[in-house]
């Protein structure tokens, strides 16, 4: 799966407080792990998480081994979106 770093911010930025320790806890990783995903870069108490940047316009493009955490922000983003008229 391929999706630009502008995109995958925008979904990151999106996301409901609380969402990155709610796909942390689902997952059984830590908050860094997933705040790496999205791109950070703490990796002293964050594990890299199956992410690839290549430099490119819109901050790059992003390919994604494991959809795990991006399909976590979906969902959270689909339930919290259908809550709103």
């Amino acid at each position: 799966m391929k999706i630009t770093f502008n995109e995958l911010r925008q979904i990151k930025d999106s996301l409901p407080d609380g969402s990155m320790h709610k796909i942390a806890e689902a997952l059984g990783i830590s908050v860094e792990t997933v705040r790496n995903y999205f791109g950070g870069h703490n990796f002293k108490d964050g594990a890299c998480c199956g992410i690839h940047v290549e430099p490119g316009p819109e901050g790059g493009l992003i390919e994604i081994d494991d959809p795990a955490i991006f399909n976590m922000a979906i969902d959270i983003l689909r339930e919290y979106h259908s809550d709103v008229e």
